[in-house]
C-alpha cells in the first residue's frame, strides 16, 4: 500500500478543486461563447446577456448564501445544545475550536438514530457543527474527535463559500440554456447572422443547450468529493489520527437507513450520505454522488503517516 502523508492529500486535492473550478469558469464561457454564435449574436450583445444572466444567478443565491445555516438548521430539525447538555459533543468542539485557531461554533444535535454529521455556515464566524444522537451512542471519544475536526476543516477551508460559487456557475449553465432554447423556438438572435450558420451547428448548440446543464451537475458533484477529500486530510492534520476518522466512516456507513430529514438538498453538507445504503454502484451512479466512496475514503486514511 502506498503511504502517503495528510498534508500532501490537502495539497493534491486543493489542486484537483481549483483545476474544476477554473474548467467550470471555462466551460461556461464556452457554453455561452456557442449560444451566442447560434443566435446570430455580436460580441458586445453576448457580453451584455451573460452579465445579466450572472447577476440574476448572484442575486438569487445571495439570500440562500446568507441564510443557509438557519435554512439548514431548520431543515435538519436540530435543536441547540449547551455544554450541560452533552458535554463530551461540546468541549471536543470547543478544544479543537481553539487547536484550528477557529472561533467556538453554535452545537446543535438532531435526535435520530443514524450516525451522521454535518457543518454548516457562511465563514467561521457564522458557523454551526450538528451532530445526530445515532453519531454520539455509536463512536468513541477519538472517533467523534475525528469526525467534529472533519466539520471545522469544511469551516476553515471556507468550504460553503466555494460551494455557493459553483451553484451560482451552475445557475448560470440553466439560465443560458433556458434562454437559448427560448429563443431559439420564438425566432431570437439576428436572421440573417444566424443563415450564414450551418444547420449542423444549430443541432451542436441545441444539444450544448440539453447536455450543459447535466455536465454542470457532475463538475458541481466532483468538486462537492474534492472538499470531502481536503476536509478528510485537513482532519487528519487537526488530530493526528487517521485512525479514529477511518474507524468513525465505518461504523457510519454500516447504519443503513436514512437520516430521517435529511433530504438531496442537504446532503452534501453531511460527513457521509445520509440518505441510506445503495444496492447498487459503480463508476457512471459514483458520478453523481456527492461524497466520495467511504471504502475509498478509508482506504486513504489508511494509508497516510
Amino acid at each position: 500500500m502506498t503511504t502517503t502523508t495528510a498534508y500532501s492529500q490537502i495539497e493534491a486535492n486543493r489542486r484537483k478543486t481549483y483545476f474544476l473550478m477554473f474548467g467550470f469558469i471555462f466551460f461556461t464561457i464556452a457554453v455561452a461563447y456557442i449560444f451566442s454564435l447560434a443566435l446570430g449574436f455580436s460580441d458586445s450583445a453576448a457580453i451584455v446577456l451573460i452579465t445579466i444572466i450572472f447577476l440574476i444567478s448572484l442575486l438569487v443565491n445571495i439570500g440562500s448564501y446568507y441564510y443557509s445555516d438557519r435554512l439548514v438548521i431548520a431543515m435538519s430539525g436540530a435543536r441547540p445544545i449547551s455544554k450541560k447538555d452533552a458535554p463530551e459533543f461540546f468541549r471536543t468542539v470547543e478544544n479543537l475550536s481553539i487547536a484550528s485557531g477557529l472561533p467556538m461554533p453554535k452545537v446543535y444535535v438532531v435526535d435520530d438514530p443514524a450516525p451522521n454529521a454535518f457543518a454548516t455556515g457562511r465563514d467561521p464566524a457564522h458557523a454551526a457543527v450538528v451532530a445526530t444522537t445515532g453519531l454520539l451512542e455509536r463512536i468513541d471519544r477519538l472517533e467523534l474527535e475525528a469526525v467534529l475536526a472533519h466539520e471545522l476543516s469544511h469551516v476553515k477551508n471556507l468550504d460553503i463559500r466555494v460551494m455557493t460559487v459553483v451553484v451560482v456557475l451552475v445557475g448560470v449553465i440553466a439560465w443560458l440554456s433556458y434562454i437559448f432554447t427560448r429563443m431559439l423556438w420564438f425566432g431570437g438572435g439576428e436572421d440573417r447572422d444566424r443563415e450564414q450558420g450551418s444547420a449542423f451547428f444549430l443541432v451542436f448548440a441545441l444539444l450544448a443547450a440539453i447536455l450543459a446543464p447535466i455536465a454542470a451537475q457532475l463538475i458541481k458533484f466532483a468538486i462537492s468529493r474534492k472538499r470531502e477529500l481536503l476536509a478528510d486530510a485537513s482532519a487528519v492534520v487537526l488530530t493526528r489520527n487517521p485512525e479514529g476518522l477511518a474507524g468513525a466512516l465505518e461504523k457510519i456507513s454500516a447504519y443503513k437507513y436514512p437520516v430521517k430529514n435529511a433530504s438531496t438538498a442537504t446532503a452534501h453538507l453531511y460527513i457521509a450520505n445520509p440518505l441510506g445504503g445503495k444496492g447498487f454502484g459503480g463508476w457512471l451512479v459514483g458520478l453523481f454522488d456527492t461524497h466520495p466512496p467511504i471504502g475509498e475514503r478509508i482506504k486513504i486514511l489508511r494509508s497516510m503517516e
